[in-house]
């Protein structure tokens, strides 16, 4: 029986159980190794494995949900994934809040007849959550494909057209696609859902209404934050708790609609009595995934926070929130222009923050613009659009702001509250968690 021989040098140098070794070791090896000893290997490299993953579809790590669907495709909808089980859920839960951005509402909005009725195809059992992925679907009901004809060729200013061709080579050229306001159907969907069980979680109620409209502004004391309810805010068609003012907004929307044009606006969002202790510094701070999150709204192109821009018209002594003990030994700030949120973590006031909306895009003006075949054109956009998108942007604010706070109590209770909590500087989430002053 021959004595086995030890493999060649370069197979103990390269194989997958050696050790790792230095290009200068491998080397020394080499120059002392008997040169009939060399023998070389050839095999063929397995190719290596190519996953694409679709980024910018899904939202959240711990609460998290994806949207799917077109505005004239077959439908549209999101599937929740890490809801917890047993919280009461029925499609009605659902649907009081896709009443409230569906179109057709009133004048100042789209005139396309969608009834917007829900299914809740899965994740659900009696009437309870069951812990496993849910899927809400919207179908679309009032699709004309006529509406949209002439944009299969040109791009319309300041639509997402161009640079869906740009990026992806093709596009749906009815109703823009993934980038129409009926997305939001799926996020209005998913934050019914965040929104309720913040509220029996933690107290947490959000709110949003329009505080501008084109030039038209709400002053800052004009709304009570603490005091507005949701039926003020609705008690009008453009969704704006001061009477007074929400005439003029209407009569500025009426102004341009009725010439085919349109106008930009802003939404205010509060969240009263959110738990202290949400968000995660450095690039986990609350503020940011709310500015993400707004910014992803379709027409969304600004977001401030507490004093915001106005902030830098004060001095250090002038913009800081000092701190106090209330009467029930809670400790407090006298002002509020951090908007709830200082160091990136909330500190239990509450939040307040600002999304501006542009003007809307496709109007019923001649532009300027050029075709898929590098022509210069004109176009005149048919079809039916908001001439304001902020009054119908409320419930999709406020549905962004619950999907960003239920991800970010989970991630809090999960890493916080696994272990018991310093009784001294810490109190537990839950409804009672802050007394009242």
């Amino acid at each position: 029986m021959a004595a086995p021989t030890s493999p060649p040098l370069f197979a103990r140098a390269f194989s997958p159980l050696a050790p790792r070794r230095g290009i200068g070791a491998l080397l020394r090896d080499l120059e002392f190794a008997p040169t009939t000893s060399l023998r070389f290997s050839v095999c063929r490299r397995r190719a290596a494995h190519l996953e694409v993953k679709a980024f910018g579809n899904v939202f959240g790590n711990y609460f998290q949900f994806a949207t799917y669907g077109e505005s004239h495709g077959g439908g549209v909808g999101c599937v929740i994934s890490g809801c917890p089980p047993r919280v009461p859920l029925t499609e009605g839960d659902v649907q009081v809040e896709l009443d409230r951005r569906r179109p057709s509402q009133s004048r100042i909005t789209s005139s396309r007849k969608e009834t917007d009725r829900c299914r809740i195809l899965s994740g659900t059992h009696e009437g309870l959550t069951t812990g496993t992925p849910i899927h809400v679907f919207v179908p679309n009901t009032d699709q004309v494909g006529g509406d949209h004809s002439e944009i299969a060729r040109v791009y319309r200013p300041s639509h997402a057209d161009a640079t869906y061709d740009f990026k992806y080579g093709v596009r749906a050229v009815q109703g823009g696609g993934r980038s129409s306001g009926r997305e939001t159907i799926g996020r209005v969907a998913a934050g019914a859902l965040a929104k309720k069980i913040l509220k029996l979680k933690c107290g947490v109620e959000i709110l949003a209404f329009v505080s501008k409209v084109h030039q038209v502004v709400l002053p800052e004391d004009a709304v009570d934050y603490e005091n507005v309810t949701l039926e003020k805010i609705e008690s009008n068609i453009v969704r704006c708790p001061d009477p007074q003012y929400a005439d003029n907004m209407i009569a500025a929307i009426d102004k341009v609609r009725v010439r085919g044009d349109s106008v930009g606006g802003v939404v205010t969002c509060i969240a009263r009595n959110v738990p202290r202790g949400l968000g995660s510094p450095v690039f986990g701070k609350l503020e940011a995934e709310l500015s993400g999150a707004m910014l992803s709204i379709p027409a969304s192109n600004g977001f401030e926070i507490g004093s915001g821009f106005a902030g830098t018209n004060f001095t250090g002594s002038e913009h800081n929130d000092e701190f106090y003990i209330d009467k029930s030994g809670n400790v407090r700030t006298r002002t509020n222009r951090s908007g709830g949120v200082q160091g990136g973590i909330s500190n239990g006031e509450t939040i307040h923050f600002k999304v501006s909306f542009k003007p809307t895009p496709s109007i019923g003006m001649k532009q300027n613009t050029v075709s898929r075949e590098h022509q210069n054109v004109e176009l005149l956009a048919r079809g039916r659009h908001d001439p304001c998108v902020a009054p119908r942007a409320v419930p999709v604010v406020e549905s962004m702001a619950a999907l960003v706070l239920m991800n970010q109590l989970m991630a809090h209770l999960a890493q916080c509250e696994m272990l018991p909590l310093n009784i001294a500087l810490q109190e537990p989430v839950g409804p009672a968690s802050r007394t009242p002053e």
